[in-house]
């Protein structure tokens, strides 16, 4: 059963930006994107730089407000549509639905102890637990901390004392304090040594391991631009290109698998060090945004740089064709 649904989400960006900017020209940072997190899921989404990871996430917990689309959020049988909820409501689905943040230098107060850092919004949430006396808080603050592999004793502590990794941890703990039932973690490791992005990840899998032994369900949406690392986490992954989902299946099978051209690329420039994707004689950017900028669906948003590119891909949207149990693809070179 699904805990959260997305279906057909768009979000376009204005092509310019100042006081003076004309209006009317859009980069479609997300165009059509529809896919299911299942509960206790880790659901990846991978891509490169630009291709629409983050706006997905950040529209999944209205930090950004859709331009098209839906989100439904499913608790027991009920089922919510996120677009439409507003003050209280809204703060306790963010409850449920926690983010993490890619760099925990940015996204950490200075100013404000760890103890601070970790209830300050906690405290908004509109739950009866966020309506704890000080203690009950303080001892809730404390075991989140300790889940993550810290001490007690580093809640009074500021962020600057931590290490990059700590410091992650610190974030991972805020989005845990209040049990949520969905944690999104937007390139968590991308910023971190290798050594520590395996604790982190290991880090990771034990909390949902713990959780789902002890009956908590959690599930995870996990955006990260290393096919590895997506592989070693996520069940299920969606591969991401101009703002359009254009590939999704088990991540068990999906580097064996895989048929769009772009995800074979993908696999292929990370599985030899240095390596690049073989690309045509068009720009990445040119070829990355071509589609997106003016907002055109009549062509499949990969043709400019794909080797298997056809006459129709220039003409006619790519269906999203189903290739196994719950593997599918859009491209027309897939019968």
């Amino acid at each position: 059963m699904p805990l959260l649904t997305v279906s057909g989400l768009r979000k376009r960006f204005n092509l310019e930006a100042g006081f003076f900017a004309r209006f009317g020209r859009f980069v479609y940072a997300v165009n059509d994107v529809s896919f299911n997190i299942e509960k206790n899921e880790a659901y990846g989404l991978v891509g490169e730089s630009g291709c629409g990871k983050t706006t997905t996430a950040r529209l999944l917990v209205r930090m950004y407000e859709p331009d098209g689309g839906h989100i439904y959020y499913h608790h027991g049988d009920e089922r919510t549509e996120i677009g439409l909820l507003r003050k209280e409501p809204l703060r306790q689905y963010r409850q449920k639905a926690r983010y993490v943040f890619q760099d925990p230098a940015r996204s950490l107060n200075p100013r404000m102890s760890v103890y601070d850092v970790l209830v300050s919004g906690f405290r908004w949430g509109g739950t009866p637990d966020s309506k704890l006396g000080n203690k009950q808080l303080r001892e809730k603050a404390a075991a989140a901390l300790e889940e993550v592999g810290l001490n007690a004793a580093d809640l009074e502590k500021r962020p600057s004392e931590f290490s990059g990794g700590q410091r992650q941890r610190i974030s991972i703990a805020r989005g845990l304090l209040p049990q949520p039932e969905l944690l999104i973690c937007d390139e968590v490791v991308s910023a971190l040594d290798v050594s520590i992005q395996c604790q982190i990840l290991n880090l990771l899998l034990d909390i949902r391991e713990k959780r789902i032994k002890n009956s908590l369900a959690m599930s995870f949406l996990f955006i990260t631009h290393d096919l590895k690392v997506a592989c070693y986490f996520c069940d299920r992954i969606g591969v991401m290109y101009s703002g359009e989902l254009v590939e999704e299946a088990p991540a068990s099978s999906l580097w064996r698998e895989g048929q769009h051209p772009y995800t074979k690329m993908l696999f292929a420039s990370a599985s030899v060090p240095g390596k690049q994707p073989e690309t045509t004689t068009i720009p990445k950017t040119e070829a990355s945004n071509k589609n997106a900028a003016f907002g055109s669906a009549a062509l499949c948003a990969f043709a400019p740089r794909c080797p298997r590119a056809q006459e129709r891909c220039y003409s006619t949207p790519p269906p999203m064709v189903q290739i196994a149990d719950g593997h599918k693809a859009k491209c027309h070179c897939i019968s």
